[in-house]
């Protein structure tokens, strides 16, 4: 047999595994919505929570024990500010507290009775803010309004008792070292340019391990020996069905690539400066490790509900385990070797890279490398599982057909007896 004929063979096994996982995927019903229909519904479900991308008029409660023009001042400057809504007054600290405990405002603004007093005698005014801590952004947003409006306060009273005769003279007493805060990468300061490209890479490898988990669950229940490989001519090598399978969850994912990082933040607006060579560059090798490690994973798990236990546990850790939700010089040296298992890892740091901050494939070569060894070591782990579960399958077959044998002898032997016994009687 030539080598040629070798390869059309081997090219027409692979298409025969590759049809018949995508029969798989399509009839199997857990199958299809992990890995068609929640990578579609999910990011858009995902995407709308965070479409506002900044928290606005966030309650708070006012405790003013001043009653000045002063205090009255500070309150209306805080409620016209686009962060900030006075819901309600409070007449001591204890009741503004009770209205926090029960989340009827998250914040506190108290003004002492000798605060106009303080700031008369040219002496220090000081207002006490309390903040709800359980909520990182609703904290910011009282807190920098409450500075925001002492700075533009203060401001205001050194002019008046500076004396200048010119509005240089005033600008230069109230703010002698001026900045320019200039944001850059997420100029909003929104919170789903922050976190919903991690988000959607993250949902990418989820998605398809499970996928694969399942369809690999699905494979041993139907299996007589619970084998994962069935005995047919076109699985007789490791390479045909390995090949066929990642085909199979390549093709479908490519797709829902294309839906993840490029159709869902344009529908809602997010930032997107990443151009499509370089994402194309960057999602081959991310799709093909995340195909090969969900093919390895599914070999060790035998039942299909293992498979979501085991992935919706370690969807969270993953995504603080990426570097992007907390720094990744903070994250425990261990932590990390662990995080480098998964494709997520790089695949989230390097999307983030080049989608938000507009690198280009050049700049995240090292996660693209490690990306590459991760393809080609997960693509060797499935080799190596799937051909021990050929094995077994094939020892399965062999064990089922000697005993189909044996029980054929035994009848037969049987039969001989019963027809020598006859003869005898008669």
């Amino acid at each position: 047999m030539s080598i040629f004929h070798k390869l059309y063979n081997t090219i027409q096994d692979a298409a025969y595994v590759w049809r018949q996982e995508m029969k798989q995927v399509l009839k199997d019903e857990g199958v299809l919505i992990f890995c068609i229909i929640v990578p579609i519904v999910y990011p858009l479900l995902y995407s709308w929570i965070y479409n506002n991308e900044v928290v606005h008029e966030v309650p708070v409660v006012v405790v003013d024990q001043s009653h000045s023009q002063l205090s009255r001042q500070f309150i209306r400057m805080c409620d016209a500010s686009p962060d900030v809504k006075v819901v309600s007054y409070a007449g001591n600290i204890e009741e503004a507290k009770s209205l926090v405990s029960r989340q009827v405002a998250k914040g506190i603004y108290l003004i002492p009775s000798d605060f106009a007093a303080h700031v008369n005698r040219m002496e220090q005014g000081v207002i006490s803010v309390y903040c709800d801590m359980s909520l990182m952004l609703t904290y910011k947003a009282i807190y920098q309004t409450s500075v925001v409006v002492s700075q533009a306060m203060g401001a205001e009273i050194q002019k008046k008792v500076s004396g200048n005769y010119t509005d240089l003279e005033d600008l230069i007493t109230t703010r002698p070292l001026d900045f320019a805060d200039v944001p850059i990468f997420n100029p909003a300061g929104g919170y789903g340019n922050f976190i919903i490209p991690a988000v959607l890479m993250l949902i990418l490898q989820q998605t398809l391990v499970l996928g694969i988990g399942l369809a690999a669950g699905t494979a041993r229940e139907r299996n007589r020996f619970e084998d994962l490989v069935p005995i047919h001519k076109c699985y007789g090598g490791i390479y045909r069905i390995v090949g066929g399978k990642a085909m199979c969850y390549l093709m479908i994912y490519i797709f829902m690539a294309a839906w993840l990082t490029i159709i869902v933040p344009r529908l809602f607006s997010f930032l997107t400066l990443i151009h499509w060579q370089d994402l194309l560059l960057l999602m081959i090798p991310y799709l093909l490790a995340c195909v090969f490690f969900g093919m390895t994973v599914s070999c060790l798990v035998r039942y299909r509900e293992n498979v979501m236990l085991i992935m919706v546990f370690v969807s969270v850790p993953l995504l603080f385990l990426s570097g992007v939700s907390w720094p990744q010089s903070s994250i425990p040296g261990a932590w990390q070797g662990i995080s480098w298992l998964f494709p997520s890892t790089f695949g989230i740091r390097a999307f983030v890279r080049m989608n938000t901050l507009g690198g280009t494939i050049s700049d995240v070569l090292p996660e693209v490398r490690c990306l590459w060894i991760q393809v080609a070591a997960y693509f060797g782990a499935a080799c190596l599982v799937y051909g021990h579960q050929l094995r077994l399958s094939r020892r399965h077959a062999q064990e089922r057909l000697i005993y189909l044998r044996r029980k054929r002898e035994v009848r037969q032997h049987l039969k001989q007896l019963h027809s020598r016994k006859d003869p005898q009687k008669s």
